[in-house]
């Protein structure tokens, strides 16, 4: 796991996906596994964006969501992608809070917006 202290830009990141402060300070620290993201999709520019959907891993670590399972939270910072994606990274979970649907990086469908109840509101 890198967890090396780093400097890095990321340029700006759009956390409009945000529908309140509620739940920020209280970001949950997790690790990544990147192999579960698609290069061209969801990092495009070297760094997975906040508010991507994550999803608990039988592993203990946390990967993009995917429609069967339940919503876990949203990336709340971006993450700086990995060379390898085999290398997992540490990241920030919103966990509780409001998000604004129509502004996430991936659309959370009802499905899933419903495996998140009483933890995440969606507007």
């Amino acid at each position: 796991m890198d967890i090396a202290i780093k400097r890095a830009s990321f340029g700006q990141d759009d956390q409009s996906w945000l529908g309140s402060a509620h739940g920020t300070a209280a970001a949950q620290s997790i690790t990544l596994d990147v192999s579960t993201f698609t290069k061209a999709t969801h990092y495009p520019d070297g760094y997975l964006k906040s508010g991507l959907p994550l999803q608990k891993l039988p592993s203990g670590k946390f990967g993009l969501w995917l429609t069967t399972k339940t919503v876990a939270g949203f990336l709340f910072t971006p993450v700086s992608a990995p060379a390898d994606p085999a290398t997992p990274v540490g990241a920030a979970l919103l966990e509780h809070g409001r998000v604004i649907a129509a502004k996430l990086p991936v659309s959370v469908d009802a499905g899933g917006q419903t495996s998140a109840a009483g933890r995440i509101i969606f507007a």
